[in-house]
């Protein structure tokens, strides 16, 4: 239940910086700012209007800090609620100190994206805008900002709203022939109703299509470099960050753990994980790293095996391939600059980059060989660009898209009139949990749980 108390938190991150701020939303913004901030001009509170002054405790007169405060009166404002900010200094002991005041004066610690949450309760947003809040500020690439972005400004909203009507629309024919038997409705369910719902189908199938590409971008993927030992694989991580992350040496073996980067590839966050050479060892740290190595192929979304494209294909080779299974690969013949050795299988050439760590020749090659496994094109860069990027939004919209299939069949099957409007309500109720109009109140929390406080 929503309670229309007064909330308050740190909007900025913990730690040492030029700004902190303190956050609040509630009817008593105004009567805690009155309270413990005292304004060098006269002129009082006026909204959306910056004020410049002091932070005092109203208990001892003390000033704890020159601030500037913001008044934002509701609904215009993030919460719809009337919402102040007290900019201070940013040291964690001031900025607490503030917080601690503006409790005092009656306001509670807002809970883990309280703030949002408000916004979503008040209809500022929809919940499809409130998760993308979020991705707004995690986006690690343009890519996913753009994602993001076009999310928060209602994109996708606007296109799930496209296909609630359209079975809004279906449901009033059918229920209308229901209501109204003795009346001379011109409807024909076969043809008028399905050209409302065959729209709808249209748009479900093509926004469920889009997931994979909008999770990728959204959350990234896992590429994990496997190989022999000295076949390049921590020289290739160090040549795609562009720095010297990993110790490279001519002595095999050298790479004992999983060292994970994060780069960005035209667009796409990819986490790198440079390993320990597959091979028999009697060092037990060696094999240990090994271990990790095998570990860490299934769950990788990608397997970049580097081999020493100098050399034949050895037989080594051919048990890291069969370790590598199912998942996707890329075979990268490192040394390119030595030569290729042109005894390879050949299934695997269909497969290949050739480059050169040492020169760099062929990396920009591999960087699109990994783009476009994940990703076909640049949908991105358009202004227009929407896909679904949560698993709890494409769940949705296959539910809805079911119970469409289901309400097709059943018209097609000459099935009881009455019975018709239970899928194509299902079919609202499915759609509406994207946007949050048939949300749960628990799905609600475990959203939200999981933003920083003070958003």
């Amino acid at each position: 239940m929503y309670i229309r108390d007064t909330i308050a938190a740190i909007s900025t991150p913990v730690g040492e910086g030029g700004i902190g701020i303190v956050r609040i939303s509630g009817d008593l913004a105004t009567r805690i700012a009155g309270n413990i901030f005292k304004g060098k001009s006269n002129g009082g509170l006026k909204s959306h209007r910056f004020s410049y002054g002091t932070v005092f405790d109203p208990a001892t007169g003390d000033s704890i800090d020159e601030a500037m405060l913001v008044y934002m009166k509701g609904p215009n404002s993030y919460t719809r609620e009337d919402v102040l900010e007290i900019q201070c200094h940013g040291g964690s002991l001031i900025v607490q100190r503030v917080l601690d005041l503006v409790v005092t004066q009656g306001a509670r610690l807002a809970e883990p994206g309280e703030f949002t949450k408000r916004a979503f309760l008040n209809g500022r947003i929809d919940l499809v805008q409130a998760e993308a809040i979020m991705d707004v500020i995690s986006s690690r690439t343009e890519a996913s900002l753009t994602l993001a972005r076009h999310q928060v400004e209602g994109l996708l909203s606007q296109r799930i709203a496209v296909i609630k009507d359209a079975i809004l629309y279906a449901l009033a024919f059918v229920e209308a022939l229901i209501d109204f038997p003795e009346e001379d409705i011109d409807i024909a369910l076969d043809s008028d109703v399905m050209a409302r719902i065959a729209p709808a189908l249209l748009e479900l199938e093509t926004l469920i299509s889009g997931f994979d590409e909008g999770r990728v971008i959204r959350d990234g993927v896992s590429v994990v470099i496997v190989g022999k030992p000295n076949v390049g694989k921590s020289s290739l991580l160090n040549t795609l960050l562009k720095e010297k992350r990993a110790i490279v040496t001519s002595v095999p073996g050298t790479t004992r753990d999983v060292i994970e980067e994060v780069i960005n590839i035209e667009g796409l966050p990819v986490r790198l994980l440079d390993t320990a050479g597959i091979r028999d060892s009697e060092d037990q740290v060696e094999q240990e790293g090994v271990r990790l190595t095998l570990d860490r192929i299934p769950k990788a979304d990608l397997v970049v095996f580097v081999i020493d494209g100098a050399l034949p294909f050895a037989e080594e080779d051919h048990a890291i391939l069969e370790a590598i299974g199912g998942k996707p690969y890329i075979v990268v013949r490192n040394k390119s600059d030595l030569g290729v050795s042109e005894e390879i299988p050949a299934a695997l050439l269909d497969r290949c980059v050739s480059l050169s760590t040492h020169t760099g020749v062929g990396v920009p090659e591999l960087r699109h060989a990994i783009h476009n496994e994940f990703l076909s094109g640049s949908a991105t860069d358009s202004r227009e660009y929407v896909a679904v990027s949560r698993a709890r939004h494409r769940d949705a919209l296959l539910k809805s898209l079911s119970a469409l299939r289901r309400f097709e069949k059943n018209l097609q099957a000459g099935v009881n009139l009455e019975l018709l409007p239970i899928d194509l309500r299902e079919a609202i109720d499915a759609v509406g949990e994207v946007t949050g109009e048939t949300t749960a109140d628990d799905v609600l929390d475990r959203i939200f749980s999981t933003f920083c406080i003070g958003k």
